[in-house]
């Protein structure tokens, strides 16, 4: 629409749903956050009409799906992801009995993340990215196998033993490429966040990667694919906010949601919050 109008009428109309998509944006990104017990927050870059843009999915404690925010620009950047996180926060998205925070691994949105929420923020590596960073320092020839035991380790629910092989492995990786080995371990231990957290079974998909957050980039790529002219930053942002408002509609909750009251209750143990939210709860 906005992209192709010509004419007195068509600019009238193209007018309108600029207005109109624009005030969908500020209700998006305005929208209070602290009607809900928020477990767990994914936060991942992605690529949108030529651009770098970062979007924020929440799950709540009966695990509905909610995006909760969209920037431009990329997860290295430290303004904007703290203007992404410190808007969550200002929202009202309350952190007090702990959330788990699923991030791509940019440095600069993990101490955003720390900066805003402090020590409420359990902070969990996405282990497809860590597989990826690893493997693409490494020939074909070695690729299996290290994906093997990168995998293996990261199966296993005793977090020691898991943390121990992942560095039994990044002393082999020193022989074969020192670039993979320290890809490895930097932030090694946060890929490990959800074994100590005790996440098994379905759950555990759901959580180990920023996966949903891809997902519902899908939707919105869809919601968008007949625009041919991307005209401005600010027209990528009324329609990704618009693209999410609608994958909203389309989302279940998220696989493993019967095990989110166990990871609540994990999350509080975690961070030393006392008392259980106050918020309602439906099952």
């Amino acid at each position: 629409m906005e992209s192709t109008a010509s004419g007195t009428s068509q600019s009238s109309v193209s007018r309108r749903f600029i207005s109109a998509t624009a005030e969908r944006l500020a209700e998006f990104r305005s929208r209070p956050l602290d009607d809900q017990r928020w477990l767990i927050v994914f936060v991942d870059g992605f690529e949108f009409a030529g651009h770098t843009m970062i979007g924020a999915l929440g799950v709540t404690a009966d695990g509905t799906k909610v995006p909760l925010g969209v920037v431009e620009g990329s997860t290295e950047n430290a303004t904007v992801v703290r203007h992404l996180i410190t808007g969550l926060r200002d929202r009202g998205l309350d952190a007090s009995e702990g959330v788990l925070f699923v991030l791509d691994g940019a440095k600069a949105l993990k101490k955003a993340v720390g900066d805003v929420f402090g020590d409420n923020a359990v902070i969990a590596r996405c282990r497809l990215h860590k597989e990826r960073n690893v493997i693409d320092h490494l020939p074909e020839a070695e690729r299996p196998w290290v994906r093997r035991k990168l995998r293996a380790a990261w199966a296993n629910p005793n977090p020691d033993e898991a943390e121990a092989a992942l560095r039994a492995l990044a002393a082999r990786l020193d022989k074969v490429n020192p670039d993979a080995a320290a890809s490895l371990r930097e932030g090694l231990a946060e890929t490990l966040t959800i074994n100590r957290l005790g996440v098994t079974g379905t759950l555990l998909k759901t959580v180990m990667s920023t996966n949903p957050v891809e997902s519902m980039i899908e939707i919105v790529r869809a919601h968008a694919r007949n625009v041919k002219r991307w005209q401005n930053g600010d027209m990528r942002l009324r329609w990704a906010a618009a693209g999410m408002t609608a994958a909203h509609t389309q989302f279940r909750r998220v696989k493993g949601y019967r095990q989110l009251p166990q990871l609540a209750a994990t999350l509080r143990h975690t961070v030393g919050a006392e008392n259980p939210s106050t918020i309602a709860v439906t099952a």
